[in-house]
């Protein structure tokens, strides 16, 4: 039966690459264009990303833009997640995206020339409740973009890093099945953005090379809150951040506060509903 079942799950991942090729291939504007898929898991065997990398490739020629966006998410609380999720997490979030990466940056080298795309999340700047193994596995992909855009800035290769906020994609919808009533609670602060609008920011700040990609006015004040050390684009991008540092500190006490009152009423709510549920 398991055999069964793991066929039957290779086919849906089959088919819905297909259906992503053709409405990728619809947006194609000469017939010199080509649109090649081929399925690898990015978080196992860094040997086989890099052959399946080599062999993309070898058809289409060397890596200008490489997008790393495999990723996958889970909430709940810290003493009740499973501890392989942890591992889990850690493996698709963030060696995902170092293997996809390890494969190409040798050929950007020799050619001085490319883009590499990491995709984190608003979670990887602010740990929530909910997030305890979700938030560190896109926090270390900051760690890697910082480290490896010293690396590679000399050889004319730049690297962003982006921090979406919640996306109607089906990935969020399976996780807000689950999400505990304080994250959910938290999320709706903000709001779901589509996923139209954020590859289309996603993709104009890795062209034009920018460190930091964010989205929406709360994005941009947690872009500056957190900068710390991280590269910037521009000296007056800089200067932004330390003219507007105080001022979002402030604002960003307050969103602390009421997330920290979120999550204090919830836990009365549920050791008032426990001393009903005795008392009856």
């Amino acid at each position: 039966v398991s055999g069964i079942g793991h066929l039957a799950c290779e086919l849906t991942l089959a088919h819905k690459l297909v259906q992503a090729k053709k409405e990728v291939e619809k947006c194609a504007i000469n017939d010199k264009q080509v649109v090649l898929c081929i399925s690898v898991d990015v978080s196992k065997d860094y040997n086989q990303v890099e052959s399946v990398i080599k062999q993309a490739q070898e058809k289409l020629g060397p890596v200008d833009m490489l997008v790393n966006c495999a990723g996958t998410s889970i909430s709940g609380k810290f003493e009740e997640v499973e501890v392989d999720r942890f591992k889990k997490l850690m493996e698709v979030n963030y060696l995902g995206s170092v293997y996809p990466t390890r494969a190409v940056v040798t050929t950007m080298k020799e050619r001085r020339m490319g883009r590499i795309m990491f995709v984190s999340s608003q979670a990887g700047q602010i740990g929530l409740f909910g997030y305890t193994a979700y938030s560190p596995s896109k926090f270390a992909l900051r760690g890697l973009a910082e480290a490896l855009q010293m690396e590679m800035k000399p050889y004319n290769i730049y690297v962003t890093v982006a921090y979406p906020p919640d996306t109607d994609t089906p990935g969020f919808a399976e996780e807000s099945k689950t999400k505990p009533l304080e994250t959910k609670l938290i999320s709706e602060t903000s709001g779901v953005c589509q996923p139209e609008q954020v590859a289309k920011i996603v993709v104009k700040d890795a062209v034009q090379g920018n460190f930091t990609s964010s989205f929406g006015p709360d994005g941009y004040m947690l872009s500056a809150l957190t900068c710390g050390m991280s590269p910037v684009t521009s000296i007056t991008e800089g200067l932004q951040q330390i003219v507007t540092m105080g001022l979002f500190r402030t604002i960003a006490l307050f969103y602390l506060g009421s997330f920290d009152s979120i999550v204090r009423r919830c836990m009365i709510q549920r050791e008032q509903s426990k001393a009903a549920d005795k008392r009856e």
